[in-house]
């Protein structure tokens, strides 16, 4: 059972979008260090001094493991989120007729 893990991070979009254009490397590193962790699929979306997370991991455990940890708060702090806390939600992923 996989879980979908979907975090609201207030912040600077700005920033976000110019250290998604310039920090490739540092964001691809993250990213394979996710999947090891347990990671399945991710995807981040930009709204109006939000940017979103969405991503499906292996479980709960998996996705709490890997966020927690101090070098990934680092980073997180260097690309524009606020540091109030971000909304994080884990529900239980579920295959419906009309998934695509």
């Amino acid at each position: 059972m996989s879980v979908l893990v979907i975090g609201k991070f207030q912040g600077d979009t700005a920033v976000f979008r110019q250290a998604v254009a310039e920090r490739g490397d540092e964001f691809a590193k993250i990213a394979e260090a996710a999947k090891a962790a347990g990671g399945i699929h991710h995807r981040f979306a930009i709204g109006d001094g939000f940017v979103l997370i969405v991503d499906e991991w292996e479980s709960p455990a998996a996705f709490e493991r890997f966020f927690s940890d101090p070098s990934l708060q680092a980073f997180i702090g260097t690309v524009g989120a606020a540091p109030a806390p971000p909304e994080i939600t884990i529900g239980e992923a579920v295959a419906s007729a009309d998934q695509y």
